[in-house]
């Protein structure tokens, strides 16, 4: 489909043209040739929404007010959610508001691996694990590209930190690489069909991303059949030659001088001195040809393509409906909620994070929201004029000023430090830093709380923690939080406890809590979100996407000492990371990979397994997949949704692997009282292991056990199967 016509285009191209269609010829654009009538480009940052608008050649706002836009819930917050039909729904949403800013491509979604939680990048992403992030990534890639935008899904492949991103070597075995790393680029490749790719600023084995023939040429390319854009993350390319030499397609970076990028005037000379064929820059121009007729920018069905729109009613429903699926309830052993709305009729509100708007932090995946519901103005919209809520700060966050000549995207390709001096709005404090504030901030709190009928504490991180450009220092909580809460849980111990953010913290003081609820990135309806299930409006139904260990110390990334070098990072603990490696070396985690409670209870019953066809071929004993089907039952009063998580582990492997692993999952809506059927299908290749000797995945013969589990450790059902 259309090669005759990008052959056509590409013989009437001069090498000038040619090369100025593959470099940035602004921040957010390509370059036209306006003799052809070919446009340029236009692409946005947009994990949470679509950013503001920027002057073509530097990093400050053009500053009118018609780029406001509807801020969405982060892609952990997504991953949280469990439900596939609302990552599409929040994808479609992502693609209108794209296309109504007259965007071409939208840089979403972040699917790289939650290997370790103080990557600052991680609230940008979905899982720690790589079928929960293909499960929720392609549906989420076919919303977005609905709309006749192309989706950027980044960062290829294995960018998994951020301090010294331009320049860390990451060594990861063939087998890890293949089972963890790259999974969910592929499914997006070749299940949701995703457009553009973004190349990583890291190395991979010796070889930056943006020019590894390994990444771009033999696996994208040449094993997956990607037919779409490569473009590179912005500064990613380092050199002319070996990256023309490349599959990348498109250079974009972060200064100015368009014409002096690698893919421009450096290109044109290295062509004419015979160092790079004129062929290799055809086939890029005509990737970009293909994506440019794929979403209706160029061709017969120009006219056709659609419009979007942004900051729709539609919209800000979807965000909402995201945004209480994705609420994980941690801990509620004295049923304190939901609370009441008629009985209660005050409330002390404690916490910064109560009255902190989120959506304009974050590095690139800030958002200029039309508006941002934070948990105190959305507890005051809930509740009306009849309960009084009380707010106090609790603790202390010292602010930052930016200089009107600064920008943190200028200096985003130097290296980040511990004071992450170039990127926050506010700035990193050392515990006990502001121990005087906080001696009168802990005390006002805590004589608001004496007095109240519920205390609602707001904690957690924030845009200062969770940001690109670094990592974060630790995994305890910033601002001296943990004083605070432990002095309130003193007082008050039926506090409670909300948490935001973007990953894992340590909790030292979650024996005395009672009522704990992890929030991550929710959106400008967040706010409203918290308190309809706070007051059970709405039943909460998320999950973990990803283990919360107790401590950082547990983790293997910790252990194995790797993830904080500065030149070189070697993945030792192969598979075995995140739930795997805490199974297999038998370390408790404070909430489990999958965790989530609920306002009422769940039960599991005869689990059937059989080996199905899944694609029609009615070939005589054809069992591509298993079919595992178990009865749900709502044992509650109330209505509620569960997630359904089946587990596979080999029983006698060949090779060492996990107990068990995540190969599916359905969630499920049910009445009070009800009980419904729920199949999940598994494709027999999501059962193998990856065979280094081979070069190929190997599905065993033999025995397995299937688990049926509400978590990665809460086991309701398990059966054999041989295969």
């Amino acid at each position: 489909m259309y090669e005759n016509e990008i052959k056509e285009i590409i013989e009437k191209l001069t090498l000038e043209e040619k090369v100025r269609m593959i470099h940035g010829d602004g921040f957010f654009k390509s370059g036209d040739v306006k003799r052809l009538s070919i446009p340029p480009i236009y692409s946005s940052d947009g994990p949470c929404g679509v950013r503001c608008e920027f002057n073509n050649a530097d990093w400050f706002p053009i500053g009118t007010d018609d780029d406001f836009v509807s801020y969405l819930p982060s892609n952990s917050a997504i991953a949280t959610t469990w439900n596939k039909e609302l990552a599409y729904k929040a994808g479609k949403t992502l693609g209108e508001e794209a296309r109504g800013r007259s965007k071409d491509m939208i840089l979403a979604p972040g699917i790289n691996i939650k290997r370790d939680p103080l990557c600052g990048r991680n609230f940008e992403y979905m899982s720690e694990d790589p079928v929960a992030i293909e499960e929720l990534a392609v549906p989420l890639v076919k919303g977005i590209q609905e709309n006749d935008v192309s989706a950027c899904v980044k960062h290829f492949a294995v960018n998994n930190r951020e301090n010294e991103r331009t320049s860390i070597d990451t060594l990861v075995d063939e087998r890890t690489l293949r089972e963890i790393y790259l999974k969910g680029f592929e499914a997006v490749v070749k299940d949701g069909g995703c457009l553009s790719v973004m190349a990583g600023y890291n190395k991979f084995r010796g070889v930056h991303c943006c020019e590894n023939k390994n990444l771009l040429n033999q696996i994208l390319r040449d094993e997956w059949g990607f037919d779409g854009i490569i473009i590179s993350d912005w500064g990613g390319v380092h050199s002319t030659v070996g990256t023309a030499e490349s599959e990348l397609d498109l250079e974009m970076s972060v200064t100015p001088d368009f014409d002096n990028y690698y893919f421009a005037n450096p290109l044109i000379e290295a062509v004419r001195n015979g160092e790079v064929t004129e062929e290799l820059i055809d086939k890029k121009v005509a990737n970009i040809l293909r994506v440019m007729f794929k979403t209706k920018m160029i061709g017969d069905k120009r006219d056709e393509r659609k419009a979007g729109t942004f900051n729709s009613p539609e919209h800000r429903a979807a965000a909402l409906s995201v945004a209480e699926e994705s609420i994980v309830l941690l801990k509620n052993e004295k049923n304190i909620l939901p609370l009441n709305k008629k009985e209660v009729k005050s409330i002390a509100v404690i916490g910064a994070n109560a009255d902190m708007r989120h959506s304009f932090g974050g590095g690139s995946a800030e958002i200029k929201a039309l508006y941002e519901i934070a948990p105190l103005i959305g507890l005051k919209m809930y509740l009306g004029g009849n309960t009084k809520v009380t707010y106090n700060k609790g603790y202390y966050v010292a602010t930052k000023a930016l200089n009107a000549t600064e920008n943190w995207q200028a200096t985003s390709l130097e290296t980040g430090s511990d004071e992450m001096s170039e990127y926050p709005y506010l700035k990193l404090q050392k515990p006990g830093q502001y121990a005087k504030e906080n001696e009168t901030l802990f005390k006002e709190a805590l004589e608001a709380a004496k007095d109240a009928d519920k205390v609602i504490f707001f904690g957690g991180l924030d845009h200062n923690y969770d940001i690109e450009g670094a990592d974060r220092p630790d995994m305890k909580l910033p601002y001296d939080q943990d004083i605070i809460i432990e002095k309130l849980l003193d007082v008050r111990p039926d506090t409670i406890i909300v948490l935001n953010g973007g990953s894992p913290v340590e909790m030292p003081w979650l024996d005395k809590a009672d009522t704990l609820i992890y929030n991550y990135y929710a959106g400008m309806e967040n706010g409203t979100a918290l308190a309809k299930v706070i007051f059970g409006d709405v039943n909460p139904s998320g999950k973990l996407s990803e283990s919360f260990p107790y401590k950082y110390s547990d983790t293997v990334t910790y252990k194995n000492g790797e993830f904080s070098k500065d030149d070189c990072i070697e993945y030792k603990e192969g598979v075995f990371y995140g739930y795997r490696y805490y199974e297999k070396e038998g370390i408790d985690v404070a909430f489990p990979f999958g965790y989530g409670k609920s306002y009422t209870t769940f039960e599991y019953s005869d689990l059937t397994i059989k080996e199905v066809c899944t694609n029609a071929c009615e070939k005589e004993g054809c069992d591509s997949a298993l079919s595992v089907s178990l009865n749900v039952k709502n044992t509650g009063e109330i209505d509620g949704k569960e997630v359904v998580e089946i587990y596979v582990g080999e029983n006698n492997p060949t090779v060492l692997r996990p107990v068990k692993e995540l190969k599916g999952f359905e969630k499920v809506e049910l009445k009070a009282g009800e009980s419904k059927t729920v199949t999940v299908t598994i494709p027999k290749s999501r059962l193998g292991y990856y065979d280094d000797n081979i070069g190929a995945f190997v599905t065993n013969n033999g025995e397995y056990t299937v688990y049926a589990c509400a978590s990665s450790k809460d086991i309701r059902l398990k059966a054999l199967v041989t295969l």
